[in-house]
């Protein structure tokens, strides 16, 4: 299966995307003084959820992001060059 090039191009946006939004939120998660992310030094429930949905984003993104990295690969060896 070959992807377009737009479709590719949105993968790979996608998977940067992904990776600049959680970053910025793990760390303001980190940095949490008002006392969701932690109670009196320890991660709470709150902290860890989100830690988790963090991670499987940063999974996900990288797979999305390096499907569309491969399409654009795949696209500029078949493109005929002039």
């Amino acid at each position: 299966m070959k992807l377009s090039r737009p479709v590719s191009w949105f993968l790979l946006a996608f998977g940067v995307w992904s990776w600049v939004i959680w970053i910025t939120f793990v760390r303001n998660l980190v940095k949490d003084s008002s006392g969701l992310a932690f109670d009196g030094g320890e991660p709470t429930a709150y902290f860890w959820v989100h830690l988790l949905l963090a991670v499987v984003s940063f999974v996900l993104g990288t797979v999305i992001g390096v499907i569309g990295l491969r399409g654009l690969r795949a696209l500029s060896r078949t493109s005929p060059t002039s």
